[in-house]
């Protein structure tokens, strides 16, 4: 059974079509068939490029020099709070424990310090674990947490 020839298409049309197809495949075959590395008419390859490949190595080696010892002290609040540890590092810097340093830029050492590793000035909100605690200020100026005005504050000691 044959199909019915499409409206614009007569049926003699797509027998010619079919048969250029086949052709072009034919002859696209034909020339694909025979390919030849060699150059015409000599038996010996043509000769190929030599890669070489050249590796330096430096390896460098750093010393650096091992970490100073660390003595920690506590001392006792006789007021309601927490014990307070401060540690001291053998280049002479101070700050509590878990804090990046504590020297001030006044001059002044302050023995604890903010979260990010600033000394407190009077005023500022204390921390629950420092109720109570006394330390300094950049300046050197010494202050301490105690309750004031409904809420824990640096206050001039």
């Amino acid at each position: 059974m044959t199909d019915p020839a499409p409206a614009g298409i007569r049926p003699h049309r797509r027998k010619r079509l079919w048969a250029a197809c086949v052709a072009l495949l034919a002859a696209g075959a034909v020339g694909c068939g025979s390919t030849n590395d060699t150059a015409a008419g000599s038996a010996t390859p043509a000769p190929r490029p030599t890669v070489t490949v050249s590796v330096t190595a430096t390896v460098t080696e750093t010393a650096e020099p091992e970490p100073a010892p660390t003595v920690t002290k506590t001392r006792t609040v006789r007021k309601p709070g927490p014990t307070v540890t401060v540690t001291r590092r053998a280049s002479g810097t101070t700050g509590t424990s878990g804090s990046s340093g504590g020297v001030s830029s006044g001059g002044g050492t302050c023995s604890i310090t903010s979260n990010a590793g600033n000394c407190y000035a009077a005023g500022q909100f204390c921390r629950n674990s420092d109720h109570g605690a006394t330390t300094t200020t950049a300046g050197g100026t010494r202050i301490r947490c105690s309750y004031s005005g409904s809420a824990w504050r640096w206050t001039y000691a």
